[in-house]
């Protein structure tokens, strides 16, 4: 059976199936641990499995990894839950590790009883310093050999007890195995904290590694998907399967994936909270911030992710991907579904002298010239508009082609003109540009001044028939490619002064009928999106990228 594979992942799986494994029995999970928000790498692994089972046409589990009361909250259960749908995928069942608590509990009495796992009353600290180094055989704990009787007596009062004891619960493996996973790893731990599903029933909670492949084993999963930091962890995931699966025709295979690292970005749940806890960003949707919910709030869709990470690719080592094919992939899209409008950002007036004074003209302009069913609409033009300040100069050198004295450019989708003169204030700012029109020149009206070729063409709004947009110009949190790749400097000494602008401006009225979530492109300006803190009265755009990469001139 010959079966098209794209990256190395969907090879193993084929592999199998050409081995013999019965389709039927392909089985994938997505395993968040809901102590924050998703962020763009674990974007990455959502598109990977949710992508396998829309492939083999096989079931994927949402199963939360709840196994830490300290830092865990419902909160982040049900927006992890919004952003995979958003991402436009549905799991099949929705899991909790602690749904499992009972059954890991009684599979670890079991390797007690078989003399597997013991108590240890050391510390932490004490623990880690007696498992050496790869290089130098650990040393055993002294409670090592105790009794199957002592550990199972003891054990028991770890499950109940509400003192300030700290006893764990370690596997019995290997002292000396170069795989420091693999010297004696502790499975459980006290830890006297209300969980969000479970309460005060447990005051033990089993660690990662214990709880991870238990769980995919009891869901029948058979390909079980983790980040390339887990890959010295996969002989202690088969060894814990190991103990339980004796009987079962399916052990679940564990593989490794590159993580999705972005530069520019962090995804460090730690470090993301910092930020927040910090106040240098406004929560975890704050739009500069590489989480599901901050790029949704900037205006970036599903499908540019998922197109991000096709086109980025599945590989087996770390790499970083370059962010600008991230800002590529929105743009590509949005350039596709966008409509375009008018708004003006740093306004100046503009009055066409020789324009009637209480005309009001409705011109007739694309929504999107990509789209031929996007259909059209109508903006008001009158003798008085704004411009964008940085399209006049006074004094314009010669290869300026915006507005200037004496020169012309068309108003797009309107007629040409030509500056004459301006109005200063007593500081020397222009407050006023004033010129004249063509009126044989109006755009479309197949006039022989309409086909005259300018080369300068400016976007401009009404100064009359408008509505106040307030406008967050956002850009790249960080000023290196690599904020936390230097562990002697602190990440926050990269943080990007300019991150965050806003500007209050001035766009077409059509843009009152907004709603939260809205793409633009603002012409000449970029891609912007309706905040979820717009009001009728006031709309609030967000940028979502500019319409080139500007960071590309800086490098």
């Amino acid at each position: 059976m010959e079966l098209e594979s794209n990256n190395f992942i969907e090879q193993i799986i084929n592999a199998d199936l050409q081995k013999g494994m019965n389709p039927n029995k392909l089985k994938f999970r997505f395993p968040p641990e809901p102590n924050g928000y998703l962020h763009i790498g674990h974007a990455k692994a959502i598109c990977l499995n949710f992508g396998l089972g829309e492939k083999y046409k096989a079931p994927v589990n949402l199963r939360f990894d709840d196994t830490n009361p300290e830092a865990e909250e419902e909160e982040f259960v049900n927006a992890i839950k919004e952003d995979i749908q958003w991402l436009g995928f549905q799991w099949s069942n929705e899991c909790y590790t602690s749904d499992y608590f009972q059954q890991l509990y009684d599979w670890a009495i079991q390797l007690i009883k078989e003399g597997k796992a013991y108590v240890d009353d050391q510390d932490s600290e004490t623990i880690v310093e007696q498992r050496k180094t790869p290089f130098e055989q650990g040393i055993n704990s002294p409670y090592r050999e105790r009794s199957v009787e002592e550990n199972l007596r003891l054990f028991e009062e770890m499950k109940n007890d509400t003192s300030d004891v700290k006893r764990v619960l370690r596997a019995k493996i290997d002292m000396a195995s170069p795989n420091m996973n693999m010297r004696d790893p502790v499975m459980y731990r006290m830890l006297n904290k209300p969980h969000h599903r479970t309460g005060n029933a447990w005051k033990i909670y089993p660690m990662y590694d214990w709880a991870h492949g238990e769980s995919d084993f009891i869901e029948g999963i058979s390909h079980s998907l983790c980040s390339i930091e887990f890959e010295n962890h996969r002989p202690l995931y088969n060894w814990y399967l190991e103990q339980v699966s004796e009987e079962s025709d399916l052990t679940p295979k564990q593989r490794e994936f590159a993580r999705g690292n972005v530069s520019y970005m962090i995804t460090s749940k730690r470090k993301l909270k910092r930020l927040i806890d910090e106040n240098i960003v406004n929560g975890w949707d704050d739009p500069r911030l590489a989480t599901i919910s901050g790029l949704r709030r900037r205006g970036y869709t599903p499908e540019s992710i998922k197109t991000f990470w096709e086109k980025a690719g599945i590989s087996k080592r770390d790499n970083v991907i370059d962010i600008s094919l991230l800002e590529y992939a929105i743009r590509d899209h949005l350039n596709a579904i966008a409509p375009r409008v008018f708004a003006v950002l740093d306004p100046v007036k503009l009055i066409i002298e020789n324009y009637p004074e209480n005309k009001t003209e409705y011109l007739q302009v694309e929504n999107n010239p990509e789209d031929e069913n996007s259909g059209e609409r109508e903006i008001p033009f009158t003798r008085e508009l704004y411009i964008e300040r940085e399209d006049f100069m006074e004094d314009a050198p010669k290869k300026f082609f915006r507005l200037s004295i004496g020169k012309e450019v068309r108003l797009k989708g309107a007629y040409i003109i030509e500056a004459t003169r301006v109005e200063k204030d007593e500081n020397g700012k222009i407050t006023c540009i004033y010129a004249k029109y063509d009126e044989e020149s109006k755009s479309g009206s197949g006039t022989e001044a309409s086909q005259r070729r300018v080369k300068g063409t400016l976007h401009w709004v009404s100064a009359h028939e408008n509505i106040p947009i307030t406008v967050n110009l956002y850009d790249r949190l960080f000023t290196e490619e690599a904020p936390d790749g230097n562990k002697d400097i602190d990440f926050l000494n990269f943080i990007n002064p300019n991150s965050l602008e806003v500007v209050q401006g001035f766009g077409e009225p059509s843009l009152a009928e907004a709603k939260p979530g809205d793409r633009f492109q603002f012409q000449r300006l970029g891609y912007f999106v309706a905040d979820k803190d717009s009001q009728p009265n006031q709309m609030i755009f967000n940028r979502t990228v500019a319409l080139r990469d500007n960071w590309a001139k800086k490098k």
